[in-house]
């Protein structure tokens, strides 16, 4: 297994990336040289959690085709994204009860956006969190390891039986 943390959420910033085309479609094609933290993929699209979370359960949602503007959705892939999105909120909520959430999307480097290929967070929020300054001055503590996260959300997607 690729080293979870040999490269830092500050590296990655920075630009210290896995050399592939699109980090997202590598985890959909199961290319070795990234970290795969797959909870949930249907036909259309991927459910993971990101392997650099804000907090405990951050996840992402994105379409399996490579779709750059969320223009270019189809009307399927809109409607799978916003069926997982939901099954993850209630998820979450029985995993790790946040007292809130965050979910969007970045799209463009002036946006914030890190990959190129569209994907929707999904960050829940916990009273007496650290601010975004502790994140970037690398003073963030993950309260659980990403592969644990993961391993738990999808024991809870089996649960559901999605289709």
């Amino acid at each position: 297994m690729h080293n979870l943390f040999s490269i830092s959420k500050y590296d990655y910033i920075k630009g210290k990336k896995p050399n592939v085309n699109c980090i997202l479609c590598s985890i959909i094609e199961n290319n070795p040289v990234v970290e795969k933290l797959i909870i949930y993929k249907s036909e259309l699209t991927t459910v993971s959690v990101n392997l650099y979370p804000y907090n405990s359960g951050h996840l992402l949602i994105f379409p399996n085709r490579h779709i750059c503007d969320i223009r270019d959705m189809t009307f399927e892939e809109e409607n799978d994204i916003q069926k997982l999105l939901k099954y993850s909120l209630n998820i979450l909520d029985i995993l790790y009860k946040p007292q809130g959430y965050n979910f969007g999307y970045n799209m463009g480097n002036n946006a914030g956006a890190s990959i190129s290929h569209i994907h929707q967070h999904i960050i829940p929020r916990y009273p007496n969190e650290l601010g975004f300054i502790d994140l970037i001055g690398k003073a963030k503590i993950i309260v659980e390891e990403p592969n644990l996260t993961c391993q738990k959300l999808k024991d809870e997607f089996i649960k559901l039986n999605i289709h």
